[in-house]
This record gives structure tokens, C-alpha cells and sequence, in this order.
């Protein structure tokens, strides 16, 4: 929040031209499975038209991509958690018949090459893969962790949850280092079809994919675990290699986006061997006018989209989405913003998040005064960064 008031977290808009949910879409499609489901329930219109508009798929080979919204079809509740959502989709694996499937999260930044752990996944005999990301050893009491066996380093031999004390959970060969689940799954679909059933019925459950599905198959040692240090993307660079990181917040969401502005980025969208794909927004080239020198329209260490006019202002380490115009004299500062976003003459934006169509009046400012902002009602994150809601009009 504010971002998720009136669209899901995976529709929200990220790097200019992407939306969250792109990645993990991208992820799947460049590892080579063409036939993917999107669970969608909550405020989901945006998302749904997105997918229709941009993930087109060929007919002709019967691959799709296809938003599934919630449909009641087990009892009267909508969706009660992760591993219910899918319970109620059944129907999509007695249509498909696959013997594998792959269940990721459609809202962390990350390039992965599926198939890769799907490879693991069948040689090891497991029913079950979990993806685990490496962590320092001293942030364990922030994350599940996963055990590895010390015998088997593919094999999963407990889950802890913010361990207090995480001595000996260490990795074998790094024990300063653990593995904390990516939200990523791969299941034999016979298993994940027994083990959803199971859990249905089961009214102690939460029905949740980490928190009730995956310890269970731990329990019953029939769960191997996929180091993603060792997932190898083509065209990664060792700057890049392995990046991973959860948005669930303004903070974490705004400093993914900063990843992307450095000479040599933290995560590249310029990887052409594994592409980030999203749709194209029909939009003109951005465009730099006046070039007087009391009035120089430019951007430094920025992200720019089709679509931007940047008209005698200035944009400094910040990510400017389509149809954003900054005019004379105003300064954009270490900001994001949104579509279409109007910022007027002699306005100031520094360290703020930006929604869709919000117009910053001539002289206004945002970011500068923290305690001006929440008074305004805007959202100031514990970090420090103000947010304006989609639609808002900025005066002085």
C-alpha cells in the first residue's frame, strides 16, 4: 500500500515499462513452458487485461498464458491461501495431464532458468524441488529456513522458521550461509494432487504452499531442495548472477528499482540472451528539448521511456515510466514515477514513488519536507520515501 489500493501486487508497474508479474512470466517462458496459468484473485482487472493485452501466445501450437480467477468450485470460500487456490484449480491439471509442474510467486525480481531445476528435479526421485536463495547466516532470524541434509545437499531435511539461533543450520560447504525458500516449486503432479487433497481436508491447515504443503513432504522425506547460486542464465554477468529480491514493501520495492539506474546495474534489463518481455506501448521515442542553457531538458544515471518528455527539466538517478513529462525547471531526484505522471514547472520531486496520472502543479514539491507530506496524507515509508496515490493533484 498505496501501490496494491486498487490493483494486484503482481500489476504493479516496475523498471518503467514492466509490471511485477512480467518477470516470473518471463522466467517461465524463456526456460521453453508454453502452457502457464495465472491464479488471480484479489483486485485483479488490471492484471487480467495486462495478460490478455500482452501475453499472447500462439494458438496454432496451443500454448497460452491465461489469468484463472477464483471460481468457488470446491464450496462456497474463496481462495483460503496459496495451496486452496491451486486445490480449486484442479480442474486445470485433469484438462492438462502434465507430470511435472512448476508453481512460482508472479511478484519477486529475478531471472531464472526453470528448467534447470525441473533437470534436478527428476534425476533426484523427490516429489517435491524448493528453491532456495543463499543468506547470510546472521539474517536467519528474519527468514524460514531451510535445513539442508549434511549428507545430501539436494535433499531438504527440515524447514525452521526465524530460527533465534541458527547455529548448525549452515550450508555444509559455506556454514556461514543458509538457504531461504524463493517461493519456487516444482512437483511431480500426482504428488501435488494427493498432497492438495490431503491438506483440504484438513481444517488444522492454513493451506498455505510454505507454511502447510511443502513442510509435509519435508516430513515425509520426499523433498529435495535447488541451490539457485547454481543457476546459470544465459548472458548474466557476475554482477547480476543470482539476483533475487522480494518487493513486499515501499523500501524493498523502491530499491529494486534503483538496482537498475547504476553504470554497471545490480540487475541488468539489458540481458538480450534472456529477455524480459512485456508489451509494447505503441508510444513515440522520449524526447529532450531546449537546450538553452538556463533551461537544459536531461536525464544522468536514469531510466527513460517511450513516451517521456523531459522539457526543459532535469531527472537525476530516477525511473520515469511512459507518457512522464517534467517541464521547465523542475528537478526529479532519486524518484519513481508511474505512467503519465505531469510534473509542473519549478517542481521538486526527491525520494518519492509517483502512481499513475498524478499532476505535481508548477512550484509544488514532494520528498523535500517528510513531515509536509504526511501532513498532506501522503504515505512516508519507514525509509523515507513519500508515495502519491494514482490520480492525486500536487499543489503548492
Amino acid at each position: 500500500m498505496p501501490l496494491t489500493q486498487d490493483r494486484a501486487k503482481p500489476a504493479v508497474p516496475f523498471g518503467g515499462i514492466y509490471r511485477l508479474i512480467d518477470f516470473s512470466l518471463s522466467n517461465i517462458i524463456n526456460s521453453g513452458y508454453l502452457k502457464v496459468i495465472v491464479l488471480t484473485q484479489y483486485k485483479s482487472h488490471s492484471l487480467d487485461r495486462h495478460i490478455s493485452q500482452t501475453w499472447q501466445m500462439s494458438n496454432l501450437l496451443g500454448n497460452y498464458v491465461t489469468p484463472v480467477p477464483a471460481q468457488q468450485r470446491r464450496g462456497k470460500n474463496w481462495y483460503l491461501g496459496s495451496a486452496d487456490a491451486i486445490y480449486q484449480s484442479l480442474n486445470v491439471l485433469d484438462d492438462e495431464r502434465p507430470d511435472v509442474v512448476v508453481v512460482t510467486g508472479a511478484d519477486n525480481i529475478y531471472r531464472m532458468d526453470f528448467s534447470q531445476i525441473v533437470e534436478q528435479h527428476v534425476e533426484s526421485g523427490f516429489d517435491l524441488t524448493v528453491a532456495g536463495i543463499r543468506q547470510p547466516l546472521e539474517l536467519a532470524p528474519q527468514f524460514g529456513v531451510i535445513d539442508v541434509d549434511k549428507a545430501n545437499p539436494h535433499k531438504v531435511a527440515g524447514f525452521v522458521e526465524k530460527p533465534q539461533d541458527p547455529q548448525g543450520l549452515g550450508l555444509a560447504e559455506a556454514p556461514d550461509q543458509f538457504l531461504a525458500s524463493m517461493g519456487n516449486y516444482v512437483f511431480n503432479a500426482d504428488a501435488l494432487y494427493e498432497s492438495l487433497l490431503a491438506d483440504a481436508n484438513n481444517d488444522e491447515s492454513n493451506h498455505d504452499m510454505g507454511g502447510n504443503i511443502v513442510p509435509q513432504f519435508a516430513a515425509d522425506d520426499n523433498c529435495g531442495v535447488y541451490d539457485f547460486t547454481y543457476n546459470d542464465v544465459p548472458g548474466s554477468t557476475d554482477v547480476d548472477r543470482n539476483y533475487w529480491r522480494d518487493v513486499g514493501t515501499i523500501d524493498s520495492f523502491y530499491e529494486a528499482n534503483m538496482d537498475l539506474i547504476s553504470v554497471t546495474p545490480v540487475f541488468n534489463l539489458y540481458n538480450r540472451r534472456w529477455p524480459l518481455l512485456t508489451g509494447y506501448t505503441g508510444l513515440p521515442p522520449a524526447k529532450f528539448v531546449y537546450g538553452h542553457h538556463e533551461r537544459l531538458g536531461h536525464a544522468l544515471d536514469s531510466i527513460v521511456s517511450p513516451g517521456v518528455i523531459i522539457s526543459g527539466g532535469e531527472c537525476i538517478l530516477s525511473v520515469l515510466s511512459p507518457g512522464v513529462r517534467v517541464n521547465s525547471w523542475a528537478s526529479v531526484r532519486e524518484s519513481v514515477l508511474f505512467d503519465d505522471v505531469v510534473v509542473g514547472r519549478n517542481a521538486q520531486v526527491q525520494k518519492a514513488i509517483i502512481d499513475k496520472r498524478v499532476v505535481i502543479e508548477e512550484g509544488a514539491t514532494i520528498g523535500v519536507d517528510k513531515e509536509y507530506d504526511r501532513a498532506r496524507g501522503f504515505h512516508v515509508s519507514p525509509g523515507g520515501i513519500t508515495v502519491v496515490p494514482k490520480n492525486a493533484v500536487v499543489t503548492v
